[in-house]
């Protein structure tokens, strides 16, 4: 089999969790030969032979950790030296894992551990990994099967509509988050294996402690964005709640520090763009809007 020869040399695997952690490889520090060594980072190495990406990082994956599961292309990094050089690109891709990390057998480096991403900020990290976390944190990465290719999934995010009195619920998202740091934004989350009305069910109960049947919800608003250009597109479903039962409490103070009824003819700012426009196309009977598209 030839090489692929748009394919970056370099691969990775990030595998995470039902937890939201990610499997972290604690690389060999007193090796010349290792790439970023003595640091935090995920699993993977260098196409051989005539391998595909692909073929790669599950050699390498097995390698490392003897784990094999279902990978799907996630994004394409570049790798530079501590001194700026260079080192080319990797392909990464996303699994998902949950079992005991120091279970594994070992085949290369010192450990492999689970970490929140809130953690990896007090961990010596190899800066594309973290690149890599951040980007997936945030959705915003850019999949490339084949790099240069068009190919490329959207992600899927749901959003909450509650409107009473002319008023619409909207959260302050910490300073901290990864999207939209700081700015007023519907109640929302991205779906997983899920279908997206149960998926805007369930973060409704964890993120505010609401309760929402499925009958109650309907679509109101999709927004098809790109923003920054060039990241990953995502289309935002805004499904509104005619009845729910519960009153709004931060469950998840580390997202939302903060829920209010605001005037949908009066919007707080800063406020996330794409939640303004789904807002303002809700109040002009509009279904669909695109944003960020050249």
């Amino acid at each position: 089999m030839s090489t692929t020869s748009a394919e970056p040399n370099g691969t990775a695997a990030l595998l995470v969790n039902p937890r939201g952690q990610y499997l972290l490889h604690l690389r060999d520090a007193n090796k010349p030969e290792i790439c970023d060594p003595g640091t935090w980072s995920i699993p993977g190495g260098g196409r051989e032979g005539g391998e595909t990406a692909h073929e790669a990082i599950v050699r390498e994956l097995k390698e490392e950790t003897g784990l094999t599961v279902p990978l799907e292309p996630f994004t394409v990094v570049d790798c530079t030296s501590p001194d700026g050089l260079d080192k080319g690109q990797i392909q990464v891709y996303l699994g998902a894992w949950d079992g005991d990390a120091d279970g594994l057998p070992l085949g290369e480096g010192i450990m492999l551990r689970w970490f929140d991403a809130a953690t990896t900020a007090y961990l010596t990290m190899c800066p594309w990994t973290q690149q890599v976390i951040d980007l997936h944190r945030a959705g915003t990465a850019a999949p490339a099967a084949v790099a240069g290719g068009r190919a490329c999934p959207n992600v899927i995010g749901v959003h909450l509509y509650l409107e009473r009195e002319g008023r619409v619920l909207l959260g302050l998202r910490h300073p901290d988050s990864p999207f939209g740091a700081s700015h007023h934004h519907f109640l929302a989350g991205h779906c997983e294996r899920e279908s997206a009305i149960d998926c805007l069910i369930r973060e409704a109960r964890e993120e505010a402690g609401l309760r929402i049947g499925a009958a109650d919800l309907e679509l109101v608003h999709t927004v098809h964005v790109v923003d920054p250009p060039g990241s990953r597109p995502r289309m935002q479903l805004v499904f509104r709640a005619h009845r729910w039962e519960g009153t709004e409490e931060v469950r998840e103070p580390d997202k939302c520090i903060g829920w209010d009824w605001w005037p949908t003819d009066a919007l707080p700012r800063p406020i996330v763009p794409y939640a303004k426009v789904a807002i303002e196309g809700i109040r002009a009977g509009r279904r669909y809007t695109e944003l960020g598209w050249s």
